[in-house]
């Protein structure tokens, strides 16, 4: 038996009058176990793991961080909320964003030398 066997199933001769054999309960449920457990490792997996590092940066976020928010938006962060934060994007201008829009945090002195 080969992988296509379970895509295209072979034609057998029959005798007149007699039943077609019913495919096995394992080769029926093997191959979609076999395409979820593939969507697991190449799309669900890493997700989760992008999600767990996105919230972790979040977490070590500190007031003088400097940071890029989702729209492109580049500031240091000036006050840490619960849910918001406010990131000072030119002297005086001051932002508040949520929590979830910060994309990037930069090195110290990104925004100095730019």
């Amino acid at each position: 038996m080969n992988l296509l066997d379970f895509l295209i199933p072979a034609a057998h001769a029959q005798a007149a009058g007699t039943a077609p054999a019913a495919p096995s309960m394992m080769s029926t449920l093997l191959f979609p176990i076999i395409l979820i457990a593939i969507m697991y490792f190449l799309m669900i997996r890493p997700q989760m793991k992008r999600q767990k590092e996105h919230r972790a940066m979040l977490d070590k976020l500190g007031k003088g961080d400097e940071v890029i928010t989702s729209g492109g938006i580049a500031g240091t962060v000036t006050e840490l909320g619960e849910s918001f934060i406010t990131v000072e994007v030119a002297s005086g201008v001051q932002l508040r964003v949520q929590k979830g829009a910060i994309a990037n945090v930069l090195p110290k002195g990104t925004l100095k030398s730019a």
